[in-house]
């Protein structure tokens, strides 16, 4: 089964680019990502860019409304995900464990609806 699991993260906890700790946390990643190629679970995932950059749409009475920055004022934004196809829930929680950002904000996990 596909599990999404999506990357939420406070921008101001990450280490800042150019930093040892940045280089040391994208390492972490580059690991995890090798990791789940490794073992046949990989099907897709990246980064996003900033939240700054979104755009949000909602359709009201036919009018398109557009708002810059996220649907929700939070702290915690999504800022990438890993698509992974585990055996089961346990396995995708094992996973979304070792994902570095989960010691920084949170990773939550959603089954993928598949229609045939």
């Amino acid at each position: 089964m596909q599990y999404m699991l999506l990357i939420y993260t406070d921008d101001t906890t990450e280490p800042a680019p150019g930093t040892a700790e940045f280089g040391t946390y994208m390492q972490r990643y580059m690991e995890f990502t090798q990791e789940v190629k490794d073992k046949g679970l990989f099907v897709a995932g990246d980064a996003l860019e900033k939240v700054n950059t979104a755009t949000t749409v909602r359709v009201r009475k036919n009018e398109v409304d557009t708002t810059d920055g996220p649907f929700a004022e939070t702290k915690e934004v999504l800022g990438g995900y890993y698509l992974l196809d585990c055996k089961d829930l346990d396995q995708a929680i094992e996973y979304a464990a070792k994902i570095p950002a989960a010691e920084l904000g949170s990773i939550e996990i959603r089954p993928v609806m598949v229609f045939d």
